[in-house]
């Protein structure tokens, strides 16, 4: 089936980082992106004592620079009527919703720390409510669009620690989660042509990535020196959008280096990002039966 090219799409937590440079690939393309988070007028972000640049109203302007149309709405993923009221404002302004970004992440200042989870904060854990519940929440709010219009793409941006250890067993299981939302959600909206997947990433070329190294000098150097940019995923996910065969493709967990091979997209140097699927693992694969 052919697919019209997606013209409205919404990225939660765009200020900075992963959020921020899918918004920005998607904007490039002509879309109007919503891009929302909690820092509006000035930058919330922080790693330890180091600020992280970047706002909401921001990543909105850039869109507008790439050609596409950017309008930021400040929204706390941990307030579900926040978030109830940001997809009723996509509904009212534009009537439909193309693609929806699951990004919208708290990452304790403690995550790369070394240790037992019994022996770091127990906010870790607050990447269950907004990385997983958040994620559920939004989808709930943004499937009737979809549905209405019988197409519409839900993503997940995940990683390789929904299936090895990675960063200790809270990052870990809200990455196995949000794996799981995608292939569950996909059986409820096939029937409705609206597909649901789950993006591992590889490593991120972002604000937090860049102070992490400079905190750490000597251990991240090799495995970044491959990263991707967030930009490179914006570009995976619009491709996977306009692809007629994406309803075959619903309901997986995908590693975005691979699909970029499937659509012969490289990243901003014209390098080709390597999976790590062989020393990371590899997605897991849904059992089909289904109970209802």
């Amino acid at each position: 089936m052919k697919l019209d090219a997606p013209k409205v799409a919404v990225v939660t937590g765009a200020s900075r980082g992963v959020g921020r440079g899918i918004a920005r690939a998607l904007g490039a393309k002509g879309m109007t992106v919503y891009v929302t988070g909690r820092s509006t007028t000035t930058s919330l972000g922080r790693l330890g004592r180091q600020p992280l640049s970047g706002t909401i109203h921001e990543t909105a302007r850039e869109i507008d620079q790439l050609g596409g149309r950017g309008i930021a709405v400040g929204c706390d993923h941990g307030d579900d009527a926040a978030v109830q009221a940001l997809f009723a404002q996509v509904a009212t302004e534009t009537g439909r919703l193309d693609i929806l970004v699951n990004n919208a992440t708290y990452l304790h200042d403690s995550l790369i720390d070394r240790g037992g989870f019994w022996e770091r904060p127990l906010e870790l854990a607050g990447i269950l409510n907004v990385g997983l519940r958040s994620g559920y929440v939004a989808s709930y709010y943004a499937a009737p669009l979809m549905v209405r219009q019988r197409h519409g793409l839900i993503a997940f941006t995940s990683s390789y620690g929904g299936a090895c250890y990675m960063h200790g067993p809270a990052y870990g299981a809200q990455k196995a989660g949000v794996d799981k939302f995608a292939a569950d959600m996909a059986v409820e909206l096939q029937e409705h042509h609206v597909a649901a997947v789950s993006l591992w990433l590889g490593p991120q070329q972002t604000e937090r990535t860049a102070v992490a190294m400079a905190l750490r000098p000597g251990t991240y150097e090799e495995f970044m020196a491959q990263a991707e940019t967030p930009e490179f995923n914006g570009r995976v996910l619009h491709a996977l959008a306009c692809d007629p065969d994406l309803m075959s493709l619903t309901g997986m967990t995908h590693i975005s280096a691979e699909l970029a091979e499937r659509y012969a997209i490289t990243d901003s140097d014209g390098q080709v990002r390597p999976s790590y699927r062989q020393f990371l693992g590899a997605p897991r694969v849904a059992h089909p039966a289904i109970v209802q």
